[in-house]
């Protein structure tokens, strides 16, 4: 998993992120039918290409490396994983 979203995205869901995105991997999309429910947006780690676009494209900064993530926020790896492999279509 090269990249997770973290907390700050919590409530947020700013789509910038999936704008960027070259490879369809940030999850839901405004267009997708959980995009409402969801608490955030999730990255799946089976799509992600670690190309890292989507860092500077967040406006709350809550994309990070994993190996970067801070402490308080290393369950979202985890819940990127379960979350975006339940798929948003």
């Amino acid at each position: 998993m090269p990249y997770v979203i973290a907390e700050p995205c919590i409530g947020v869901k700013d789509t910038a992120c999936v704008d960027v995105c070259p490879c369809d991997c940030i999850h839901p999309r405004k267009d997708e039918a959980g995009f409402s429910s969801a608490a955030q947006l999730y990255i799946d780690p089976q799509e992600c290409i670690d190309c890292g676009a989507c860092v500077p494209a967040c406006p709350v900064s809550a994309i990070y490396l994993l190996e970067d993530l801070p402490e308080r926020w290393k369950r979202f790896a985890a819940i990127n994983a379960v979350r975006a492999s339940l798929r948003f279509e």
